[in-house]
């Protein structure tokens, strides 16, 4: 076989292909030519003889045609010429050399159709490349490759077309940042044109000159435009328009890898654009006068979506972010307790009444700052589980704050104000709102016991004097605790519940049993008069109930009048004929009488008749003046000898009973607001109102907020609980263990102490304690090791 005339007939038609006229070729004959050689080992000359007709055509046809595309707009510096002449002069180049690439892998795809089994049967056994893949090499090596003179550069270098190429894609999507309108379908036929060629010969992902070439070029350019742009936003915008540039950059950027460039850039740009506008710039974003805090006191829920979704994207944690929200709860909080513990200063001087008010309106602050977090956790932070998390870590830091040791007092109040009155008119969603507000509070506070012993003082009172709205939410409310704090926070508290029903059907009991005795004494009968008690498990119900006044009340027997003492000794006898080797104690301080008053006139048909409703001291007290003559007086020394109340509840009843203008029973000499030792006391017989019932008000007899002085017992008495709480989970402990190292048995006695934070030195005391009772005892070969003795 002739192989000069098969070259000379397949190299002829070869260059017909390349200048696009192929009408008159057979391509059967070029493939059974090119078959024939091959057949007759004639393959490494064809295939040589391809090569070295590729590069000749590249290099004399092809290369004289990109080089005319390049102008001198094209490789001038671009402070010199305008945009549009470098977008008009970029735009032809592209095209040129697109154009010549697309006509150049067509003309190879032909060849390989041509010279298919020269790559089936010659490429393959020789390991070389294919006729297609050589194509593409040659007119990467001859066109690309082919340096351009660039005097107007201003570095003085030369160029190549690939690195011509690349500058004009990197300016071309420059402008388009910078809003201008660009021809997108061509910088994508760029982008394939360099994903269809390798650096070398080594035809990897890693080497196409896309992802070797033109993306590290492309990721700098795109590093310094928004490393540029953040400096120039964070000094002419707020916060809010950064965030909203930054989320539409990120968005352009990603429709850009998809409609422009490659798909598989689109991460590594999407982190170039959020190292530069945001992980770099994010704490100085955050602290920015129109920042986090200007956000959320301003309610910009919206704006701190975006600057959540933003820092997501660059910490998963969102540290800064989580710091700065943290930070503005705490100090909201601190502003709230200040608030409580300094009352409005328009206010007549710091009264307990006003702290209590002042104590009210921290929760409901308190509350108005949840709900303001709720929302924005909700609305902006996506229900981040985290989040709320970190946020209830500074609810908790603010409301446990060692300077504000109130909250437990307070939300005590705050419940104990709902219970008395406030949900009179609300509907069950209504109540069921407030005690779930509550018990999210509750959730903040770490000294629970202390918050029990609160509860169970103010719930003691709506229980005895009758101010609970209703029973069935007040039970409602020890469900909702039970959940949330467990059965032992909530046993004793059910046990006051227990001991109510029981009073109530004892006092039915003695009801009966004294109409028996009524008929048959006529000294009872004459007067006769119904007595409610209430039996109260002394170790179940707060002990300072009797003990208002904070005297000693251990041995103080009050003197009752004669009809009442009698009813009294009557019940005692009736409850040990129920309850054999039970003492009570009678505690008349919580207690109230209806009593019938009346306050004579010239006529006295024309006597005015008032159903006064009074403390039980009260009562006491109004009785001495029924065997009083008219006119004569009692002094304060007087009342007090001859009733043995407290000085202070005698103090508070008789201000009751003489200084309250709408209740002036008794009249007071000299006349004022305080009670004095040397003051003097008569009946108001001149005593006038337009109610036939009328409710004579003790003084601060209300639940309220406590004292210094009474806030500082009440610590004493806690702590000594907590004592006893100690001892008792150490024991067991140890009893479970027998034997534990030091370091051990305060761990887990800090585990078990859950509803309070112990303070270690009150466990070590605790442990020494135990170790002098004889519960525990020191190794004697190491001294960190206790031993449980049993």
């Amino acid at each position: 076989m002739d192989f000069a005339k098969t070259w000379s007939s397949l190299e002829s038609s070869f260059r017909q292909i390349h200048t696009k006229e192929t009408s008159e070729i057979s391509f059967e004959e070029l493939y059974r030519g090119a078959y024939r050689l091959v057949l007759r080992k004639k393959g490494e000359e064809l295939y040589h003889r391809v090569v070295k007709f590729e590069e000749k055509w590249l290099s004399l046809d092809v290369r004289a045609q990109v080089v005319t595309l390049v102008s001198p707009e094209l490789v001038a510096a671009s402070n010199s010429t305008s945009i549009v002449e470098r977008r008009f002069a970029g735009e032809r180049f592209l095209k040129g050399v697109k154009q010549q690439w697309s006509n150049h892998e067509a003309c190879m795809v032909m060849l390989s159709d041509v010279l298919l089994y020269l790559d089936r049967v010659y490429c393959i056994d020789k390991s070389i490349p294919t006729v297609y893949s050589i194509g593409m090499r040659l007119f990467r090596d001859e066109i690309l490759k082919c340096p351009v003179a660039s005097a107007a550069a201003n570095d003085g270098t030369d160029q190549t077309i690939l690195t011509l190429v690349i500058q004009t894609m990197l300016d071309h999507i420059k402008m388009e940042r910078e809003g201008d309108v660009i021809d997108k379908t061509l910088l994508k036929s760029c982008t394939h044109m360099l994903e269809g060629m390798h650096i070398d010969n080594i035809e990897t992902d890693e080497y196409r000159l896309y992802n070797y070439r033109f993306e590290p070029h492309f990721l700098q350019a795109s590093r310094d435009f928004y490393a540029a742009e953040s400096e120039r936003m964070l000094r002419d915008s707020d916060a809010g328009a950064y965030c909203r540039q930054a989320k539409k950059r990120l968005v352009e950027e990603i429709d850009r890898c998809k409609s422009t460039l490659s798909e598989a850039t689109m991460g590594r740009i999407e982190r170039v654009v959020l190292g530069e506008l945001i992980e770099q710039k994010l704490p100085e974003l955050i602290l920015m006068d129109t920042g986090v805090v200007y956000m959320i006191d301003n309610d910009r829920l919206e704006e701190l979506g975006l600057i959540y979704e933003l820092s997501g994207k660059v910490d998963d944690d969102k540290k800064e972010l989580v710091k700065a929200v943290q930070s503005r709860i705490v100090e909201l909080g601190k502003e709230i307790n200040q608030t409580a513990m300094s009352p409005n200063a328009n206010t007549d001087g710091n009264t307990l009444v006003q702290q209590t008010a002042a104590a009210i309106r921290w929760v409901e602050d308190v509350l108005s700052l949840k709900d303001k977090f709720d929302n924005i956790w909700a609305q902006a932070f996506n229900k981040d589980p985290r989040m709320q998390t970190e946020m209830t870590k500074s609810f908790t830091e603010f409301i446990n704050m060692i300077n504000f040791n109130r909250g437990s007092e307070y939300i005590s109040l705050f419940i104990d104000q709902n219970m008395k009155k406030d949900m009179k008119d609300k509907s069950d969603a209504e109540v069921d709102s407030v005690l779930d507000k509550a018990i999210t509070l509750l959730r903040f506070i770490l000294d629970k016991d202390m918050f029990e012993r609160y509860y169970k003082r103010h719930l003691s009172k709506r229980l005895l004097l009758g101010r609970s709205i209703s029973l069935d939410v007040e039970k409602q409310m020890i469900g909702k605790m039970k959940i949330e704090l467990g059965n032992t926070f909530t046993t004793k508290i059910e046990a006051m519940f227990r001991d109510m029903t029981t009073s109530t059907e004892l006092t039915s009991s003695f009801r009966h049993h004294m109409s028996e005795i009524r008929a048959n004494d006529p000294e009872m009968s004459a007067r006769p008069i119904d007595l409610t008690v209430n039996i109260l498990t002394s170790q179940v119900w707060p002990q300072e109930l009797a003990n208002n006044s904070n005297e000693d009340y251990e041995h103080r027997t009050i003197i009752y009048p004669y009809d009442i003492r009698k009813l009294t000794e009557y019940f005692t006898l009736f409850y040990a004929g129920k309850h054999n080797g039970r003492k009570l104690t009678w505690q008349p301080a919580m207690g109230t009488a209806d009593i019938k008053a009346r306050f004579p006139t010239k006529d006295a048909s024309k006597d005015r008749v008032h159903d006064l409703n009074v403390s039980t001291y009260a009562m006491i007290i109004l009785y001495l003046f029924n065997e009083l003559p008219a006119g004569e007086s009692l002094s304060f020394e007087d009342i007090q000898s001859r009733t043995n109340i407290p000085e202070g509840d005698l103090v508070r009843n008789l201000q009751s009973l003489a200084c309250a203008s709408r209740t002036r029973i008794l009249l007071k000499s000299p006349a004022s607001k305080d009670v004095n030792p040397t003051d003097k006391f008569t009946f108001n017989v001149g005593f006038k109102s337009n109610y036939t019932r009328i409710k004579v008000n003790v003084v601060a007899s209300g639940n309220r907020v406590e004292t210094d002085r009474e806030r500082l017992k009440t610590e004493q008495k806690n702590d000594e609980s907590r004592s006893f709480m100690c001892e008792a989970a150490i024991v067991r402990i140890m009893k479970q263990r027998k034997r534990l190292s030091h370091q051990q048995l305060l761990s887990e006695t800090l585990a078990q102490l859950t509803h309070f934070k112990p303070d270690v030195a009150m466990i070590k005391a605790r442990i020494e304690t135990l170790i002098e009772r004889e519960y525990l005892q020191r190794d004697e070969r190491d001294s960190t090791m206790y031993e449980y003795l049993a």
